[in-house]
C-alpha cells in the first residue's frame, strides 16, 4: 500500500497552501554503487543537466543524504560488490545488496562474479538481499537465455527477488561500450520463458518495461509473482514525457495491478 500511496502522490500533487506532513516511509528498488576506478566525474545528469560528483565516495554521501531527507528507509543498491559493501557498511540495515551483472561470471565492470556457492553464501549472510539489476540486454541476451539459469535457480532457491533491465536506454548505447545491445531485447515478454521455468521466482520489470506498456500489464495479469519499478520513467517521463508516464501508472492502477507497483529512481549519478 506505501507504494500505491506514493504513486497517488505523482499523479494528484497535494497543494502547496496545505499544511506540511511527515513525509511517508520510501523504499527505493533501484539504486547504483560505483568504484572510483569506473566514476565518471562530472557526467551530466540527463534530466537536470547538473555535472555527477567529484568521486564516487561524494555520489555516495550526497545519495544517502537524500535518502535522509526523502525518508527512503530502504534500497536495493547493485554494482561492484566492493561499492555495494562499502554502501553497506555506510548505512547498515537501510542498503539491500546485489550484484549487477549481464552474463555468467562477469559484472557489468568487467570483474569476476563470485561461484555460485560464494554468491549463495553472500545472501545467507544477509550481505546481498536482492539479484538486480540484471542487464543481459546490454549483453545481447534474452532475460530467458539459459546461460543466465543457473543464476535465477539459486534466486528461486533462496527467495531473491529479481530486477531485470527492460524497456531501452540511452541513444546510440550500442555506439558507447554496448555493441551487443538491441532494442528488441527490452521487450519485458522476453521474460515469459524464464517465468514458467520458475514458478517461485520474483520478478520485477525495471523501468516499467518502457515503452512495451501494454506487454508490461499483460505479463503481470498473467503473473502474479511479477512486479515493476518506475525507475527512470518516473523522473524523465520516458517515451511521451511525463503525460505518457501518468497515463501508463493510470491504466495498471485501472488494471489493478497499483500493488506491484515498486518506486525507484536509478538515480543516474
Amino acid at each position: 500500500m506505501r507504494t500505491l500511496l506514493l504513486l497517488v502522490v505523482v499523479l494528484q500533487p497535494v497543494a502547496a497552501a496545505q499544511p506540511a506532513s511527515p513525509r511517508p516511509p520510501i523504499i527505493d528498488v533501484h539504486l547504483h554503487a560505483y568504484t572510483e576506478a569506473e566514476w565518471r566525474a562530472g557526467a551530466p545528469n540527463p534530466a537536470t543537466g547538473q555535472p555527477a560528483p567529484a568521486t564516487a565516495e561524494a555520489h555516495r554521501l550526497a545519495t544517502l543524504a537524500a535518502m535522509d531527507e526523502y525518508n527512503v528507509v530502504a534500497a536495493v543498491v547493485s554494482g561492484p560488490l566492493e561499492a555495494v559493501e562499502a554502501w553497506r557498511r555506510a548505512a547498515p540495515g537501510r542498503v539491500l545488496g546485489s550484484p549487477l551483472f549481464g552474463r555468467p561470471g562477469v559484472d557489468d565492470s568487467g570483474r569476476p562474479l563470485p561461484a555460485l556457492d560464494s554468491l549463495r553464501r553472500l545472501y545467507e549472510d544477509g550481505r546481498l538481499r536482492a539479484m538486480a539489476e540484471v542487464t543481459a540486454q546490454y549483453e545481447g541476451l534474452s532475460p530467458s537465455d539459459p546461460l543466465l539459469e543457473p543464476y535465477f535457480a539459486l534466486a528461486e532457491s533462496l527467495d531473491v527477488p529479481v530486477g531485470i533491465h527492460t524497456g531501452t536506454s540511452f541513444p546510440g548505447t550500442p555506439y558507447s561500450g554496448y555493441p551487443e545491445f538491441r532494442v528488441a531485447l527490452g521487450n519485458p515478454l522476453l521474460l515469459e520463458d524464464l517465468l514458467v521455468r520458475h514458478p517461485g521466482l520474483r520478478v520485477y520489470v525495471m523501468h516499467g518495461g518502457e515503452p512495451w506498456r501494454r506487454e508490461t500489464l499483460m505479463l503481470m495479469e498473467m503473473y502474479p509473482q511479477v512486479y515493476m519499478d518506475v525507475a527512470v520513467i518516473d523522473w524523465i517521463g520516458g517515451p511521451g514525457g511525463r503525460p505518457r508516464f501518468h497515463a501508463f501508472l493510470r491504466e495498471m492502477l485501472e488494471a489493478g495491478l497499483g500493488e506491484r507497483i515498486m518506486f525507484g529512481t536509478d538515480q543516474m549519478r
